[in-house]
């Protein structure tokens, strides 16, 4: 399970500029909610032991998140106190794999503006005019005037009040994810030992069940299920998409690292079932990667 949304997203730019902006925002957000699948596998079947009670209360401050989203506040820092203090932290006691209480508290945080962009722009333009009245008035070169630094400030709050905090928060912490989480994550989940018994290892039985689950299963439910649909006329073929695209990208799908690796280090408990799991994981991706890279070239060439 998992589509690792970065390494599938960077072979589909490998394709260049040609590449249909539909077939970028399929993928993206097929590999966000196939992520979203695997932690709830992750908080289903990979759970010995609940604790009633710390799942009680891990639900309650999830209602409370809810109840001061719906009441309006945008403090981005009480929702990090009661998402990572409350929700996470007893949902981790309860039992429950704590992946599924970031993704749920995630979803509490506000992700509407206090002021629209109509109002900012009128805003904006109304403060302007103040400061060049005010920046007439006083010509000191250096030193901003008190009417000058309250307009300033009130450009800054309106400027902070039209961003959602939900945005507010994934730009800040975009560095510190991109660059420090993930591939802390990616490397603690990945240490694979390639040892001289890698061939024996690759044809093991989890190893190619595996492997062959996860480049099989993608490309049946992707691409079966998505001609099955349109088929039925379910949903239509997104303009710009075709179904070589379609073929390609649910082969794309089958690149798993991050959350394919951290499930196979939860589902077994012998150290070298789990290796031989892991090395399923990276040969699917690979021929999955350059298999869906080759269909999907010479779909867009044409």
């Amino acid at each position: 399970m998992a589509t690792d949304i970065a390494f599938a997203l960077g072979v589909l730019f490998l394709l260049g500029p040609k590449v249909p902006l539909q077939l970028k925002v399929f993928l993206t957000a097929l590999a966000i909610f196939d992520d979203l699948g695997a932690v709830l596998v992750v908080a289903l079947f990979y759970t010995s032991e609940i604790s009633l009670w710390n799942l009680g209360i891990g639900a309650s401050i999830l209602g409370l998140m809810c109840l001061l989203n719906l009441l309006g506040v945008r403090r981005v820092l009480i929702f990090a106190f009661l998402g990572i203090g409350g929700v996470w932290l007893a949902t981790l006691l309860s039992g429950v794999h704590a992946t599924v209480a970031a993704v749920l508290a995630a979803f509490m945080i506000p992700a509407d503006r206090r002021i629209d962009k109509a109002l900012y722009l009128e805003s904006i333009s109304e403060l302007t005019k103040k400061l060049k009245i005010a920046n007439k008035a006083d010509k000191d070169k250096y030193l901003l005037s008190p009417d000058e630094e309250n307009i300033i400030g009130e450009i800054k709050r309106i400027s902070k009040a039209s961003i959602s905090p939900l945005q507010r928060l994934e730009k800040s912490m975009h560095g510190l994810v991109v660059y420090l989480v993930m591939p802390v994550f990616a490397l603690a989940n990945a240490g694979v030992v390639i040892e001289s018994d890698w061939l024996q290892m690759i044809s093991s039985p989890v190893a190619m069940g595996v492997g062959v689950g996860l480049f099989l299963g993608k490309f049946m439910g992707i691409f079966g299920l998505g001609m099955i649909g349109i088929k039925l006329g379910w949903y239509k073929m997104p303009k710009g998409m075709n179904t070589s695209m379609l073929l390609g990208i649910s082969f794309l799908a089958a690149i798993g690292f991050t959350m394919s690796l951290f499930i196979n280090s939860l589902a077994f408990s012998d150290q070298d079932l789990v290796e031989q799991a892991k090395m399923g994981v990276l040969m699917a991706s690979l021929v999955s990667g350059l298999t869906g890279y080759l269909i999907l070239k010479r779909a867009i060439v044409k």
